[in-house]
């Protein structure tokens, strides 16, 4: 045994008591589980069974079931915002569903993706990447993030009545679901609340080629892209530009910051072919793994903007 001084003796309890306190730190801001891209494509599968799930339609229903049951599963609260649209076929019954994951701050950020496929009549469209991997996405997201320290609120939005019924330019025949969500968020009031959105849409598919949404926040497309590059995906998170119309806009229209990560160069789209053969679990997995790791920086900066 070595003699240890009185001094030494202090230094060596400040050493532990150092260490102790950086342990209990570590295990209180541990990082949240990782994205599972397997667990994603479960989810996929399940969604993909229920067939077409047009606005009103009965899959449309059971994915809502699903939805409500994945998130009582992981402990987070769920509401439906249920409305009635009007369209060129007549009014249709549809609802959002909300999945909240309270943070240290009640303002929030929104991450969002529809749950709706398109109504085809001549064939039966199941819509395994459009938009079953935004909803499966959003469920493993809930898994993550309901693990994580957030000091904003999250807000899982699963949108309805994103495609059209008969034509995307014929008036409003569009994105019912994310304008009626805006719509009610500015009537209330809580708009004001809404940091920023996140939009994905299509992102299943196995060749996965996601290009940067020139009507999207600059900042938060520069994180996400940054991100995704600094982790090695690159090759995904392209530099190419691109603009392209989708549940993001409303939110745009309203002044909330907003991205759309979206891969719109896929050959089945709105076809029959739009099957769990055409889709990847690694696809979904780069794609939570990017923005799990900008999550931080896009709160940094929305935490900083605030003070």
């Amino acid at each position: 045994m070595i003699p240890i001084s009185s001094g030494s003796r202090a230094v060596a309890a400040l050493v532990i008591l150092a260490a102790l306190a950086a342990c209990v730190q570590a295990a209180g801001s541990a990082d949240p589980p990782a994205f599972d891209g397997g667990r994603a494509l479960e989810h996929l599968r399940a969604v993909v069974g229920f067939g077409p799930r047009p606005p009103g339609s009965a899959g449309a229903e059971e994915t809502r079931g699903y939805i409500r049951a994945q998130m009582a599963a992981v402990g987070v609260a769920v509401t439906e915002q249920a409305f009635v649209a009007k369209t060129p076929i007549g009014p249709v019954k549809m609802a959002n569903v909300r999945a909240t994951i309270p943070g240290a701050r009640p303002e929030r950020i929104i991450l969002a993706g529809h749950y709706d496929t398109k109504l085809f009549r001549q064939f039966r469209f199941v819509g395994a990447n459009d938009a079953g991997s935004s909803t499966a996405f959003l469920i493993e997201m809930a898994r993550v993030l309901k693990a994580r320290k957030n000091p904003l609120t999250i807000e899982l939005l699963f949108t309805d009545g994103e495609e059209a019924f008969i034509d995307w330019y014929l008036g409003d025949d569009n994105r019912y679901g994310s304008r009626h969500y805006v719509q009610e968020a500015k009537r209330t009031g809580d708009i004001a609340r809404i940091k920023a959105l996140i939009l994905v849409d299509m992102i299943g598919d196995r060749d996965l080629v996601l290009k940067r949404e020139t009507t999207s926040t600059p900042w938060l497309t520069d994180i996400v892209w940054s991100t995704a590059k600094a982790l090695g995906y690159g090759s995904t998170f392209v530099a190419e530009p691109f603009a392209v119309e989708d549940d993001h806009v409303p939110f745009l229209n309203a002044g909330v910051p907003a991205i759309d990560i979206i891969d719109l160069e896929y050959p089945p789209w709105h076809t029959a072919e739009d099957t769990l053969d055409k889709v990847s679990a690694r696809s979904m997995e780069v794609v939570g793994r990017v923005l799990t790791a900008a999550l931080p920086k896009i709160e940094t900066r929305l935490l900083g903007s605030s003070r």
